[in-house]
């Protein structure tokens, strides 16, 4: 299986002057409508970002009903940003992250250096367009060769030192530390015994912690339905949870893991992704950029019970709201 490890740009991060707004979309809306959040913006398509990102999520926040909102602008559509407001409403599901853990503990040195040999080499890659990686042995090897190369070598290392890297994972302060964690405790050769570790990491108050924790999941979890012998189990609940984030890129990691995770249609994942986080994929599913809606698209689908070719044809047809229609009528009747 091959899987594009291409990372999210968080335009103001890389832009000297605020680009343009491209697009504006909306997520966590129940009973605040969006055209009271576009007030409180004061901003449209076509105007810069706004100058000041926690002045505009203040703004958002005195909308009545808004107990939080959080912005976030991606790359790219038109060459202009893409900004998504997100609010939480009283009531609605909410995704806690754990405390920030406060050892002193961190990672040996030769687990550091051959990591940032690798991302040397994985940037590099990226540049040149190669940024696919396979999952067959359950953890991300690059088609790239010196990047491949080196990842090989993680398994014996983390093998070598894995009550440390575990222990890092969990409780050490250094949040670039645990994000290192998190990425190659996968690679471990028992992968059995670190499920439960890259579980807790889903909820680390640290955004590329929880991210590199669930590509690692999906990875395991992809082996252990090819080999069912070896009794990998992946329990999706943090993933699902994780679909009523505030924060968008919590959703769209949360969303692209669970459209790998029920291809192969388990009835138990899909009823619990239908119980908690059915307007979560109603309301991602029908966002305009279309690579952003397409994991959620197919999640609906899927919740549906539509076959993957009518749910291909309905995306490719830009047929969308034929399939989000058929889910949303049979789903029940809200009091």
């Amino acid at each position: 299986m091959l899987l594009r490890a291409a990372a999210v740009v968080i335009m103001p991060a890389l832009c000297a002057q605020a680009p343009r707004i491209a697009l504006i979309d909306f997520y966590g809306l129940r009973k605040v409508s969006a055209e009271q959040l576009r007030k409180a913006l004061g901003a449209r398509e076509g105007d810069p970002l706004p100058p000041s990102k926690g002045d505009a999520e203040d703004r958002l926040e005195q909308v009545r009903g808004v107990v939080r909102a959080r912005l976030e602008a991606v790359c790219c559509e038109d060459g202009g940003a893409i900004l998504y407001v997100g609010i939480e409403e009283p009531g609605a599901p909410h995704f806690d992250y754990r405390l920030p853990p406060s050892a002193s503990v961190t990672l040996p040195e030769e687990i550091t250096r051959l990591f940032e040999q690798f991302l040397s080499l994985y940037e590099d890659a990226a540049r040149r367009g190669v940024g696919e990686e396979y999952l067959a042995r359950g953890h991300p090897l690059s088609l790239d060769p010196a990047v491949r190369a080196v990842q090989e070598q993680f398994p014996a290392l983390v093998d070598k030192h894995l009550s440390r890297v575990r222990e890092v994972l969990r409780e050490g302060a250094d949040e670039r530390q645990r994000a290192i964690a998190a990425q190659l405790i996968g690679y471990a050769s028992a992968k059995r015994l670190v499920v439960a570790d890259l579980q807790y990491a889903l909820r680390d108050p640290h955004d590329p912690v929880r991210h590199n924790a669930i590509r690692a999941l999906v990875a395991i979890a992809k082996l252990g339905e090819r080999d069912p012998e070896l009794d990998l189990k992946v329990e999706p609940t943090w993933l699902i949870e994780m679909m009523n984030s505030l924060l968008w890129s919590d959703r769209m990691k949360a969303a692209e893991a669970l459209a790998i995770l029920t291809e192969r249609r388990d009835a138990r994942l899909l009823e619990h992704l239908r119980e908690r986080a059915l307007d979560a994929v109603l309301e991602m599913a029908r966002w305009k950029h279309l690579s952003h809606a397409l994991p959620a698209f197919l999640l609906a689908g899927r919740l549906a019970g539509l076959p993957e070719q009518e749910i291909q044809e309905a995306w490719n047809r830009g047929h969308r709201e034929a399939v989000l229609g058929k889910l949303e009528a049979g789903r029940p009747s809200r009091r």
